[in-house]
């Protein structure tokens, strides 16, 4: 008998894949044939739209190193990370061996890493370890430096950058051109995940990178793939969903497999369906999905008005305001038009046509704002990003889905107020 599965492996978010994974060919099939192309890959999109998933299902992690990316890096720091996910000991650490004799050193000075490794040893049964030495100086912000360092211990895996776009744009900007030398000096492939999209981000910040760098959108989700989302983890659950839920779900969702993936677990949590059944059960009848993604969008209300107070306030006071003007688009538009983007003239368009200085803007100032929207999100520790500008299209992107939804259930003067924009009757 095949051993029965917990409803929260199948459906919602697991830290593991989720068991109803599902391939979809233009995303995975994209990953696994680049691969082996010796070309750095970007796996882009919305937030909770699979893209660690992807990596999990087509990574073996015996064949890749991971390193978490902070908001507070710089370069020296995020090389730093990708030498210790190596083997490399960038702090003072001693390690012992079952004999209480080996150790192992690593210092850090300044910008000059020094590593250095010794092993000691006694006769033992007769048996006796030579002792070994080895010292290589490294300085984390050279490129070659980190190169030589990785060659020097045989390396050999994938390098993933999970969260790349939680790193300060300059720090983005500087790994951006150093890519290049890894491309051109090694055999080292790096595999960047952000909450962007924007096909061609690294491009725009090092031209040079065009034709070493392929991108996989794990964004789109379509109306099939998502289907066998809900109806294979129904059947790993020994349940089914009544077409009216699939269809309601399908058309309500925008997208999203993590609202799907949430709304399946909430009707079976609602049954009472806690882990495969027994015998075969049929839900979703008196479910009103509307309503349920409404109520788990709505657990994240206090989050979204966060970001709209935070973000209007922008880095500092200015006589200009334009982060809290920059938002007034995003809380007016149609919601099928924020889904396509909000591009740069309409955004002008809009904020001119209320902006109490408008006479003293100038496309300027809108494009410093727009440039530094990942930059205000990160100093204020917004996670995940809501918004994100593509400057390839020009276009201001929403880039969690569940946003969507919150929007169209919320009153636009209390968001407005919120954002403290006052408009002239």
């Amino acid at each position: 008998m095949t051993s029965k599965l917990n409803t929260d492996d199948v459906y919602g978010i697991t830290r593991d894949l989720p068991s109803n994974y599902v391939i979809r060919k233009n995303v995975d099939s994209r990953l696994d044939e680049n691969l082996s192309r010796d070309k750095h890959i970007v796996i882009f999109g919305s937030s909770k739209q699979g893209k660690t998933c992807l990596r999990k299902h087509s990574l073996n992690p015996e064949t890749y190193i991971m390193v978490q990316c902070s908001n507070r890096w710089t370069l020296y720091d995020l090389n730093s990370a990708i030498l210790k996910g190596a083997g490399y000991l960038i702090t003072q650490s001693i390690k012992k061996s079952h004999t209480g004799k080996n150790k192992i050193v690593g210092t850090v000075k300044g910008n000059i890493l020094a590593v250095s490794g010794k092993v000691t040893g006694e006769e033992e049964k007769e048996e006796t370890i030579e002792t070994l030495e080895k010292n290589i100086e490294i300085d984390v912000e050279d490129v070659n430096d980190i190169i030589s360092a990785l060659k020097a211990i045989n390396f050999n895996k994938y390098i993933v950058l999970e969260d790349f776009h939680y790193l300060p744009t300059e720090t983005q900007k500087d790994f951006a051109i150093a890519l290049k030398a890894f491309h051109e000096s090694s055999e080292f492939t790096f595999i960047i995940i952000g909450v962007w999209l924007e096909e061609n981000r690294l491009i725009v910040y090092n031209g040079d990178l065009t034709g070493r760098v392929v991108s996989v959108n794990a964004d789109k989700w379509n109306e099939e793939e998502l289907i066998e989302v809900i109806e294979k983890g129904a059947k790993l659950l020994n349940i089914g969903f009544t077409n009216q839920f699939e269809k309601s779900l399908i058309n309500e969702c925008y997208e999203s497999v993590y609202i799907v993936q949430e709304v399946c677990r909430e009707a079976c949590k609602s049954k009472d369906i806690i882990e495969t059944q027994d015998d075969f059960i049929e839900i979703g009848k008196d479910i009103d999905v509307k309503s349920s993604i409404k109520s788990i969008v709505s657990m994240q209300n206090a989050r979204y008005m966060s970001f709209i107070t935070h973000f209007s306030e922008g880095f500092q006071e200015t006589a200009l305001e334009m982060y809290k003007w920059l938002l007034y688009p995003v809380l007016i538009s149609d919601l099928r038009q924020l889904e396509n983007g909000l591009s740069y003239s309409h955004i002008r368009n809009v904020i001119q046509s209320k902006h109490p200085l408008h006479g003293e803007l100038n496309p300027g100032n809108l494009t410093q704002a727009l440039q530094s929207v990942s930059s205000l999100q990160v100093k204020k520790d917004i996670k995940p990003f809501i918004l994100d500008y593509d400057q390839t299209h020009k276009k201001l992107n929403v880039v969690d889905k569940g946003y969507f939804i919150w929007l169209a259930n919320q009153e636009k003067s209390e968001l407005l107020e919120a954002a403290n924009i006052e408009l002239d009757e």
